[in-house]
C-alpha cells in the first residue's frame, strides 16, 4: 500500500488507546487538528472508516479493532529494530522507560533517579507510574521497557527477577504505642484500611490475613498509603505499609508502627520485561541500580527506626 507512513500509524495507535482527539494529540505532541487529518488521510489511503465519531466519543469500528491489533504489532517491532540497534552498542543509553507500581514509586525512584543520573548519564529515564495490571498491558504493548512491581507476575512471555524481600508492617493510631502488635486473629477484629481494587499490596494484605479477596468488605479503600495512614491517625482504624513508606508516610501523622512477629509478612520487589526485548542484558544493569537504592532505602530507614 503506498503512502502509509509509521507516522499515521503510531497517531492512529494513540488515538485508538485514549479514544479521544485531545488526549491523543497532547500524547503525540502535536495539534488536534493535524491529528485529526492525518487520521483522515490515513482512512482515504485504507479506503475504510477506523472509528466512529460522535460529539462525546470517540470508538473503534469492527475493522478498526482488527487493524488496531496488527498496528501495535508492527510499532513493538519497529521499536525493537531500535532497541537492537541500542544494545549493539553496549552499556545503558538513550531512553529508557520504566513502570513502577505506586507503592514503590514515591520512595525508591528518588534515590533510583539520582543514581542512574550519575551511573549512566547518557540515559533519558522517563517514568510512568501505575497499577500493575497496566504496567502488564503497557509492556506487552511496547509503550515501555521495564517495570519495578511485586512479584510474582507469572507471564510467559515475560521474564521476571527477584530483586528483593520487603516486610510489612501494621500501622496504628498514636494513642497504641508500646502496645504488642496484635495477631492474624486479633487483626481479623479491626477495621482494616486498604487500598482500592486493582493494587497488587492490597491482595497481599488480605492474603496475610486470609481475608478472601472477592467478597466485599465494609470500610474505607483509599487511593494512596498517604490516604490510609492519615485516616488512621484520625482514629478510623488500622492499615499496612511496606517499610520503604514508613518514614515519607508517617511523618506528618499521630501513628506508630508495628512490626509483626515471626513469620513476618512480606513482599518481593523485582522487575519484568518482555523476552523478545534485545535490550536484556541492559535490564540485568538496570536491577543491579534499583537493588543498590532499595539498599541504601531500607538500610537509611532501619538505622532511624532502631535508633
Amino acid at each position: 500500500m503506498n503512502g502509509l507512513t509509521l507516522k499515521q500509524l503510531r497517531y492512529f495507535e494513540a488515538l485508538a488507546r485514549h479514544a479521544h482527539f485531545g488526549r491523543a494529540a497532547e500524547a503525540c505532541a502535536i495539534s488536534q487538528p493535524a491529528l485529526s487529518v492525518q487520521i483522515k488521510e490515513l482512512e482515504t489511503l485504507l479506503n475504510t472508516v477506523l472509528f466512529e465519531r460522535s460529539s462525546r466519543h470517540v470508538q473503534l469500528t469492527q475493522f478498526g479493532v482488527e487493524f488496531a491489533g496488527r498496528v501495535r504489532a508492527i510499532l513493538q517491532s519497529v521499536d525493537e529494530l531500535g532497541e537492537m540497534a541500542r544494545a549493539a552498542q553496549g552499556g545503558l543509553q538513550g531512553r529508557l522507560r520504566i513502570g513502577v507500581i505506586p507503592t514503590i514509586a514515591p520512595y525508591l525512584l528518588p534515590q533510583l533517579i539520582g543514581q542512574l543520573d550519575r551511573t549512566f548519564p547518557d540515559v533519558d529515564v522517563q517514568i510512568r507510574e501505575t497499577v500493575t495490571p497496566r504496567l502488564i498491558q503497557e509492556l506487552a504493548e511496547g509503550r515501555i521497557d521495564t517495570a519495578i512491581v511485586a512479584l510474582p507476575v507469572a507471564e510467559p512471555w515475560m521474564t521476571e527477577i527477584a530483586l528483593f524481600q520487603e516486610p510489612m508492617v501494621l500501622v496504628r493510631h498514636e494513642s497504641h504505642r508500646g502496645r504488642p502488635c496484635p495477631d492474624i486473629d486479633e487483626l481479623r477484629l479491626m477495621r482494616l484500611l486498604l487500598l482500592e481494587e486493582g493494587h497488587c499490596f492490597r491482595d497481599q494484605a488480605l492474603s496475610f490475613c486470609n481475608f478472601p479477596t472477592a467478597v466485599p468488605r465494609e470500610g474505607l479503600d483509599g487511593s494512596s498509603l498517604s490516604t490510609l495512614v492519615q485516616m488512621v491517625g484520625a482514629g478510623i482504624g488500622v492499615t499496612l505499609i511496606p517499610e520503604m513508606a514508613i518514614d515519607v508516610e508517617t511523618r506528618a501523622a499521630p501513628v506508630c508502627i508495628g512490626r509483626f512477629a515471626t513469620p513476618q509478612p512480606t513482599r518481593t520487589v523485582g522487575m519484568v520485561w518482555r523476552k523478545s526485548n534485545p535490550l536484556a542484558p541492559q535490564f540485568d544493569l538496570l536491577s543491579k541500580q534499583v537493588l543498590a537504592a532499595a539498599k541504601v532505602r531500607l538500610d537509611t530507614f532501619n538505622a532511624k527506626f532502631s535508633s
